[in-house]
């Protein structure tokens, strides 16, 4: 499964706290188009048949086909000067 790195898990509960719901986070999915990876969005709740990774207060709903992709992985995040967040995928060691 997913795991997050104390980076994400912060990061991610930022970013929810400032949606209008208690049940929102950080949604990854599968890109509209092939080979593009994955899209990153913020979410009010997971949908039907995503997995949901919670770790420190910190919901990340992934999709079906990503759960697959991403068990041996692990999310880290990076908050730049600006205060914008970027996210990466990492090998689980």
């Amino acid at each position: 499964m997913l795991t997050l790195t104390e980076n994400a898990a912060t990061a991610v509960t930022h970013l929810a706290q400032r949606m209008s719901t208690d049940t929102g986070g950080l949604r990854i999915a599968q890109a509209a188009a092939p080979h593009e990876g994955y899209a990153v969005s913020l979410a009010d709740g997971p949908q039907q048949g995503d997995t949901v990774v919670e770790d420190g207060g910190a919901r990340v709903f992934v999709d079906a086909v990503s759960t697959v992709e991403l068990g041996d992985r692990v999310l880290d995040a990076h908050v730049d000067d600006d205060g914008g967040v970027g996210f990466a995928l990492a090998q689980r060691s």
